[in-house]
Order: C-alpha cells, then sequence, then structure tokens
C-alpha cells in the first residue's frame, strides 16, 4: 500500500444534522492538535475499573449484544468524560448499528483531541465510509495506519474503499492484513470472505465464511443460514478452474425490447438451444433463472441455503444455486456460469431469467436505450484498444453486495446521494433513512404504490 500525504480538505456528512450535512472542516485532522493533559484526578482504580468495563463491552458488541455493551460504555463516559478509548468503543458499537451520526460525534470529537490517536481515525473513517464519503474516509485510514501500522480498522476499511472502486486485488491484499491482525472479529473476517468470491478466490472465501460461522454472533440466524448454502456452493466453484470465461467472439451486437422500461435479451444456453428471454439486470450480481424454465431445461440445483431480499424492498426468496456450463449472448459465449435458481412473481410477461453483472463482467457494455441494442466486447480486445468517446463519463463504485453505484445530486439536497444503477427496475428507489430525513421529509408524497420485484 502507498501512503499519500495527509491531506486538509474539507468533509461532508450526509445524514440528519445539518452541520454535518455540508461542511466540516477537516483542518480538525491535521497535526495541528492539541492533546488535554491528562487527568491527574482520576484515581488508579477508577481507571481500572473503567479498562475493565470496555474490556467487557467490546467482548458483548463482538457477541452480538450491542445494547448490553453500548449501556456499559455510556456509563463509562458519563463517569469518565475524558476517556478516550471508551467513547471510541462507543462510536464502534454504534457503527455496528448503523448509528452514524453520532459514532461520528465521538470519534472526530476524539481525533481532534487526540491527534496521534491511530484508533479514532480508523473508527471515524469507518463511519465516513458507512455514510458515503470515499475521499475524507480514505484520509482518514491512511492517517491511522501511518500512526499505527498495526491498526487492524483502518486495514479492513481501506480494503472495502478498494473494493468499492473495484481495486480487488489491492483489497484483498488489506483484508487480509486486517484479518491477521485480529482474527477475532467478524466484520472482518465476513469482508474478506466477501472480497475473496469477488476476486474468484472460491476457497479462501468459503474457509473465510466458515470461520466466519464460528466466531459471529449466533443471533444472526438469517444471515448464518444463507452463509451456510454458500459455503457449499463455493466449495462447488472451488473445483472449477475458473468461472465465466469467455469464449466465442470478441465483440457481439444484439438487439434488445424494453419493457416496462427494462431491457430483455434473448440468449441460449446451448448453440443451437431455443431463445430464452432474460432481463437485463445490474442490481444484481449473479445471474437468475426462473423455477419453471429450469425444471423444464432439466436443470438441478447444486445446493440451498437461507433467504435473499431483492434492493429496496422487504420481500424475501430462497437462495438455491445452479451452475449453467455455457451461455450465449449473440456470438459471444460465456462458460462455468453460477446462478440463482428461483420461482417468479410475475406471469403477465414471459421472463426466463436475469442477466446478472458477473455475466458480463469481463466485457465492455454498452447498452443503447434509443437504438436498443446490446453491445459486448470482450475485455482482450478493448484492453489493447484506447476507447475513444464524446459522451459523459460517470464513475462507479461496487457496493459490498457487488451492486454498481454512482453519486447521484437531487435538487434541493446538497450533497451527492450514492444510488445503485439497476436496470432491472422500472422505478427509482431510495433508503427510509433518506426518505425520513429533514432535508428529504418535504418531497415525500402520501400516495402509495405496489411494486413486484425479484423477491416478490
Amino acid at each position: 500500500m502507498k501512503y499519500k500525504d495527509f491531506l486538509t480538505d474539507v468533509f461532508r456528512f450526509p445524514f440528519h444534522k445539518k452541520k454535518f450535512v455540508f461542511l466540516i472542516s477537516a483542518c480538525l485532522l491535521t497535526a495541528g492538535f492539541t492533546a488535554p493533559a491528562a487527568d491527574g484526578n482520576i484515581q488508579q482504580t477508577e481507571v481500572a475499573e473503567a479498562k475493565q468495563l470496555i474490556k467487557q463491552a467490546e467482548k458483548l458488541t463482538r457477541r452480538g449484544e450491542f445494547i448490553k455493551a453500548e449501556n456499559l460504555l455510556r456509563g463509562v463516559v458519563e463517569s469518565s468524560p475524558k476517556n478516550s478509548a471508551a467513547k471510541l468503543a462507543l462510536s464502534y458499537n454504534l457503527l455496528k448499528q448503523r448509528r452514524l451520526v453520532e459514532a461520528y460525534d465521538l470519534s472526530i470529537e476524539v481525533a481532534r483531541a487526540e491527534s496521534k490517536n491511530s484508533r479514532a481515525f480508523a473508527v471515524l473513517g469507518t463511519a465516513l465510509l458507512s455514510a458515503g464519503n470515499f475521499r475524507d474516509a480514505k484520509i482518514s485510514f491512511i492517517n491511522a495506519v501511518k500512526l499505527n501500522n498495526q491498526e487492524a480498522l483502518a486495514w479492513s476499511g481501506y480494503g472495502m474503499l478498494d473494493f468499492y472502486e473495484n481495486r480487488i486485488t489491492q483489497g484483498l491484499e488489506s483484508l487480509r492484513e486486517a484479518v491477521y491482525l485480529d482474527p477475532r472479529e467478524p466484520d472482518f473476517v465476513y469482508a474478506l470472505a466477501q472480497v475473496a468470491a469477488r476476486a474468484e478466490q472460491y476457497k479462501e472465501a468459503s474457509e473465510a465464511y466458515k470461520k466466519y460461522l464460528q466466531i459471529s454472533p449466533q443471533t444472526e440466524v438469517e444471515r448464518r443460514d444463507r452463509i451456510k448454502g454458500l459455503i457449499n456452493f463455493l466449495r462447488f466453484l472451488g473445483n472449477r478452474q475458473s468461472l465465466y470465461d469467455v469464449d466465442g467472439a470478441d465483440q457481439t451486437i444484439v438487439s434488445f425490447k424494453l419493457k416496462n422500461d427494462r431491457p430483455i435479451i434473448q440468449i441460449k444456453l446451448d448453440k443451437s438451444g431455443e431463445p430464452l428471454n432474460f432481463i437485463l439486470d445490474t442490481g444484481s450480481g449473479i445471474s437468475v433463472i426462473s423455477e419453471e424454465t429450469a425444471e423444464r431445461l432439466k436443470i438441478k440445483p447444486i445446493t440451498r441455503g437461507g433467504l435473499a431480499r431483492g434492493i429496496g424492498g422487504e420481500g424475501k426468496f430462497e437462495i438455491v444455486y445452479g451452475f449453467l456450463p455455457s451461455v450465449y449472448i449473440g456470438d459471444a459465449k460465456i462458460k462455468n456460469v453460477p446462478i440463482y435458481i428461483r420461482k417468479f412473481h410475475t406471469t403477465n410477461e414471459r421472463v426466463d431469467g436475469y442477466i446478472g453483472l458477473s455475466l458480463i463482467s469481463k466485457f465492455l457494455t454498452t447498452i443503447d436505450y434509443g437504438n436498443q441494442t446490446f453491445t459486448l466486447v470482450s475485455k482482450k480486445v478493448f484492453d489493447k484498444q484506447k476507447i475513444q468517446t464524446t459522451a459523459l463519463s460517470l464513475p462507479l463504485r461496487l457496493t459490498s453486495s457487488g451492486f454498481l453505484s454512482g453519486e447521484v445530486n437531487l435538487e434541493g439536497i446538497e450533497v451527492p446521494l450514492n444510488f445503485i444503477v439497476d436496470t432491472g427496475a422500472s422505478v427509482s428507489v431510495i433508503s427510509n433513512e433518506l426518505a425520513n430525513s429533514k432535508e428529504f421529509s418535504r418531497f415525500v408524497k402520501g400516495e402509495k404504490m405496489r411494486v413486484v420485484g425479484a423477491a416478490g
């Protein structure tokens, strides 16, 4: 990892409190901080008791007993307002509960007061990253590692930031470092498993998920059931030399139909097979085939386990894994394709499946809505050519689930928001958190509509 000089910049925190929605000066993070003098009135016994309570709270946090841990830490902070370790432990606990604003408040308060506190910058960076402020999160993580290269939380955060910005190999290296430094933190192990799977290191991902089940809270029943099925599938994939192998023509153009604002493309599972109608769905990482089509084509499940959610809703569907030897899109052939098999709820249009991002990840992909054409150019071709275009270019990132996201500016909202790019959706969706925020609530209307999505 190459470190950049620590930069003075502006923080933006796009949630709830007005003073954190707009401008927060990063000069608070420069080496000009002065640490307050230690309070000599604190008795040694009180310090020892506080340390013991913090240690107990950290164990509770790792076991998923967040409220018990929070209450202990608030007690320590109340009795010892200058106890930075307690404030940072509380901040990290709140981050796990997705209570970002207070977590941010606590961590930046310590960072202001203690310019050499690597943990403060690591927790602060995690809060900023969780809020979608990538630039300032990166500054905080770099500063944390400069101060202490054994700061596991900073390595984990930096690894996830690299992953989000599609630097998969670098992200994997940083997450391995985080797990090496703190092998008992479930979040680090889970993140390593996610990124290893994305890097097609399936055996490593399987082992990481297995370790996660050993150290994670037993209360996460739904996630644990899902991971058990995923481990079996990753073991199956680990026996394959590679996935999503590109074969056939280096470039192909196919037409698509636009129904309900969703592009429907015809694919085949073998060269002379029947055409199947698949929706191009960038809101899905893995491709999906309908239960009905799978039965008709005799595609058997590999394993199953747990429930998955669709984007933008509360619906769920059982996770059933399958595997396709090949998929043809026009003259392009993709070999060794993992899939989900599930029941589809819509009956008013014939759809056999959804093309997920992973299926087209090794192509330069163009969706021309005007001409209704879909173009794939293989990586080996566009790596040799400099792609020139006069079109508007927008940077995209990956989410932790492998979806594409980009910054969107909305009129009346002063900070950019992160939206998932989902070609399989017929309506745009925002989170409940954003809808309930002070800045956005004035736009919310009373009308409701029923939407059927991937999960029902």
